[in-house]
């Protein structure tokens, strides 16, 4: 079963980054004050880029990869990613 790398802008325009199987519900959730608490503080402005991968292991390892950039590297990605 895919699994999706999902970054959002948040209000105050930093960048949360998540994994989910489906990451329209999972947005909604976030939107709603039901996702991570991060987002609650920082409620989600807009979906940036989503990533597939084959499996939940595969994202992780992909979430903890972006975890550690920049959010000007994370914004380049996404330019990236919409282009691809």
């Amino acid at each position: 079963m895919p699994w999706f790398l999902y970054l959002l802008e948040c209000e105050d325009l930093s960048i949360y980054t998540g994994i989910a199987l489906d990451v329209e519900k999972r947005l909604e959730q976030h939107r709603q004050g039901k996702g991570a608490r991060y987002t609650r503080a920082h409620p989600p402005k807009r979906l940036l880029a989503t990533v597939c991968y084959p499996n939940r292991s595969e994202a992780s390892k992909a979430e903890y990869e972006m975890k550690k950039k920049t959010a000007a590297e994370k914004r380049a990605f996404c330019r990236k990613t919409a282009r691809s």
